[in-house]
């Protein structure tokens, strides 16, 4: 839906409201390299004027946090990586059977990460093959107790620990204080944050629309916004 009035309400008391938001699809265009992707300027300025008015403002990744500190490039934003999983103590015990797991797989765009790992295909030739091939590692993995789950154009594998977006919203929220929070996101992950807002006196949740998001994703949110410019304009208007 559209209704501007939770948006409103939110900008009414801004230092006692959190703004979470995811970064690939989200604030940054999806590009074929990952490594390629930037934050455009102009939302970097409006991130930058929201950082100094609202009570904290967050990214919660799917990339490394001081990776998604380099795409998004703005300071006094708290960055969380690895799908939250940079709060859970927990899931340091997994990180060298991560990196065995990393190491038995041959693809040629795995993302570096300590305590997951993302197998892309956005650039392969044959998706159907990419997918079948990858569908094999998604299997492997819940075999050796692993938790894998596909997103846009990636299958990802995380430790079977009971740490998501929403735990790491959870979390977040619960630091600062507040009880009042928005969050924007584009994939399956995002779906598990927007559960994280349950049971705050204000939650907002932006579904950022696209061809390959999930379709539920648009069923669960309170807005839903054409992709990372219509989430700028949003934002825009905190």
């Amino acid at each position: 839906m559209t209704d501007s009035n939770p948006l409103a309400e939110l900008a009414e008391r801004p230092r006692q409201a959190a703004i979470i938001l995811d970064v690939d699809g989200t604030l940054a265009p999806i590009v074929a390299e990952p490594e390629e992707a930037s934050v455009p300027a102009e939302t970097r300025e409006l991130l930058g004027d929201l950082v100094g008015r609202y009570g904290l403002v967050a990214c919660v990744s799917g990339r490394r946090g001081d990776d998604a500190a380099r795409v998004v490039g703005v300071e006094g934003v708290r960055y969380v990586g690895e799908h939250g999983l940079e709060l859970a103590p927990e899931a340091e015990a997994w990180a060298e059977r991560l990196a065995g797991f990393a190491d038995s797989v041959d693809w040629p765009h795995e993302e570096g990460k300590r305590l997951s790992l993302a197998f892309h295909y956005r650039t392969a030739d044959d998706v159907p093959a990419a997918e079948r091939a990858l569908g094999a590692v998604a299997e492997r993995a819940l075999a050796e107790g692993l938790l894998p789950r596909w997103g846009r154009r990636v299958l990802e594998v995380r430790p079977s620990i009971a740490w998501d977006k929403g735990t790491a919203v959870r979390q977040l929220v619960a630091e600062a204080g507040l009880r009042r929070a928005l969050y924007a996101g584009d994939d399956t992950t995002d779906l598990d944050a927007f559960r994280g807002l349950n049971g705050l006196e204000l939650a907002v949740r932006i579904a950022v629309a696209s061809d390959e998001g999930p379709d539920e994703l648009e069923g669960a949110a309170d807005i839903v916004v054409d992709g990372p410019n219509g989430l700028a304009a949003v934002l825009g208007r905190l």
